[in-house]
């Protein structure tokens, strides 16, 4: 089994993003799961594509990206993602869209096929703050 984590290039003025330390930190085999890793930019017109990219080489059998969320003590779990671009900042290409749809023609939302509730009890058991967080946001 393959994974592929991605985190996130610095944004909004900061030197660093969290989400991209986390991901540089994490072993490269877990159990019998090959960590791949990838640094998405935080650009709306080009971190699907890197993503994309980082997919078709890599072959995951699952995917995780990871985040930052300003302000949040949890690591959070989200439970769904919504089909909506509405930038409160620009991103790193200088761009800020506002209600315009990630797909064209979509569907309004994702559910994650997660079982979030239980994976945010085995991290509280691991002795991680966690939280479900009931949506993923419009940034990026």
């Amino acid at each position: 089994m393959k994974a592929l984590v991605a985190g996130f290039d610095a944004f909004g003025g900061e030197a660093v993003n969290p989400s991209s330390l986390a991901v540089a930190r994490l072993r490269k085999r877990i159990g019998g799961m090959v960590v791949h890793t990838a640094r998405l930019p935080t650009s709306f017109t080009n971190s699907a594509k890197v993503l994309r990219a980082a997919i078709e080489k890599v072959k995951p059998g699952i995917v995780l990206c990871v985040g930052q969320a300003g302000g949040r003590t949890d690591l959070c779990l989200e439970r769904v993602a919504i089909n909506i671009q509405d930038a409160r900042i620009r991103d790193n290409d200088g761009k800020q869209p506002i209600d315009r749809p990630v797909v064209k023609g979509g569907p309004a939302a994702h559910f994650t096929t997660l079982p979030i509730k239980a994976c945010v009890a085995a991290m509280r058991k691991a002795g991680l703050p966690a939280a479900v967080s009931n949506t993923a946001g419009t940034f990026v």
